[in-house]
């Protein structure tokens, strides 16, 4: 019996404060970074994909950004409140 799978990884990159397109309330947005890699026998050998996330915590609308869009994200945020 062989035993393979996907696993995800995620990781909280930064939390912003910002009007939500969907509900208009200005609110925390979570941005986080999900890593998916392949496992064979419970060990991940390599990752197989990589998408990062905008969720809202209003109204939890979850929209994927480009990796462009999260770095530049990530870098509003001051090195203090991090």
């Amino acid at each position: 019996m062989l035993i393979i799978g996907i696993g995800v990884t995620e990781v909280l990159l930064s939390t912003l404060v910002f009007t939500c397109e969907t509900c208009g309330n200005n609110a925390a947005h979570q941005l986080t970074k999900q890593n998916r890699k392949f496992s064979l026998f419970f060990i991940p050998l390599f990752s197989v994909g990589t998408k990062y996330l905008d969720s809202c915590t209003a109204c939890g609308r979850i929209i994927e950004v480009s990796k462009v869009q999260a770095e530049a994200a990530a870098r509003q945020v001051g090195p203090d409140l991090r």
